[in-house]
């Protein structure tokens, strides 16, 4: 039993959490988003932390507009970084483990083997740059915590691309997606339920770990939509285009497949083929409407 700090809760993997929390019941959770706690005002984290109890801090919060902070640096590096830091500060001064949500984007996507966590990291964008500072926090601080790394993530909460695929494909006569980005779709509700798994181990680090998880397989953006137009029963023209026909603001990755091999050995995870988790998500999305 222990008292769960979940911050960001309003985003899609903090709405996943608090659907799974009605089955995780040995633990009390407090969910918190900007307009409970500002988790860049340190006093109020830690006033927060101690207040509660807490001893387990899931970090879901992140400035995630990966284009928009090309031109909001400040922004960006205050969330994915500074409020890392001030979690971390409360974590240690409470006892607390603390569990950090990190991305694909620390690496420079130019391997063509999955990466693992000891892989060099290497980010080409102001996001990339800003979610490695907040890691840098996190193992500064020598405390027990997790960084787990994650990579495009989707839910039926949200805005994400597989609802952006929906939405287009009724605006449109057709889609042209990139091709040439490959990376392994992650189903929100998995990473969920992998990381309240994770919490509720009672074999946790006593120092900070990295991990990698995403669903199985690997696949590339206009293989994502075609999945999802196809397993809706949307006919329509899906046409595989390069980066370099659809300019953005920010670098992506163009390879950033992950090996789960590390946190399904320490972990016993089941992880699901991201086909099937996409069906699942799909079937709530289709039920919703």
């Amino acid at each position: 039993m222990g008292n769960i700090l979940v911050t960001g809760s309003n985003g899609q993997l903090g709405n996943e959490i608090r659907v799974l929390a009605d089955t995780c019941t040995q633990h009390r959770y407090f969910f918190t988003d900007i307009d409970e706690l500002d988790i860049c005002n340190e006093k109020a984290v830690d006033e927060f932390v101690s207040k509660n109890n807490i001893t387990y801090i899931i970090n879901c919060a992140a400035y995630t507009a990966v284009d928009k902070a090309e031109q909001e640096q400040q922004k960006a590096f205050e969330i994915n970084a500074t409020a890392v830091d001030n979690l971390c500060k409360a974590a240690k001064t409470a006892g607390a483990f603390m569990l950090q949500i990190s991305t694909d984007y620390v690496f420079d996507g130019t391997k063509n083997t999955p990466y693992i966590e000891t892989d060099k990291v290497n980010p080409v964008s102001v996001y990339g740059k800003s979610k490695l500072k907040g890691e840098e926090f996190v193992l500064s601080h020598g405390l027990p915590a997790l960084i787990v790394r994650t990579s495009w993530l989707y839910s039926s909460f949200g805005n994400n691309f597989v609802k952006t695929i929906l939405r287009l494909a009724k605006e449109k006569a057709g889609l042209r997606i990139i091709a040439d980005q490959y990376g392994t779709p992650t189903y929100a509700r998995d990473l969920a339920k992998a990381v309240l798994q994770v919490v509720s181990d009672k074999t946790l680090p006593r120092s900070p770990e990295i991990y990698h998880f995403s669903n199985a397989g690997e696949t590339n953006w206009y293989g994502f939509a075609k999945a999802i137009t196809e397993l809706s029963g949307i006919n329509i023209p899906v046409e595989p285009i390069q980066t370099k026909d659809y300019p953005t603001a920010a670098t992506r990755p163009p390879y950033s497949v992950f090996s789960k091999e590390k946190i399904i050995r320490d972990f016993n995870l089941h992880i699901p083929d991201w086909k099937d988790s996409l069906k699942a998500c799909l079937d709530i999305l289709n039920k919703n409407n």
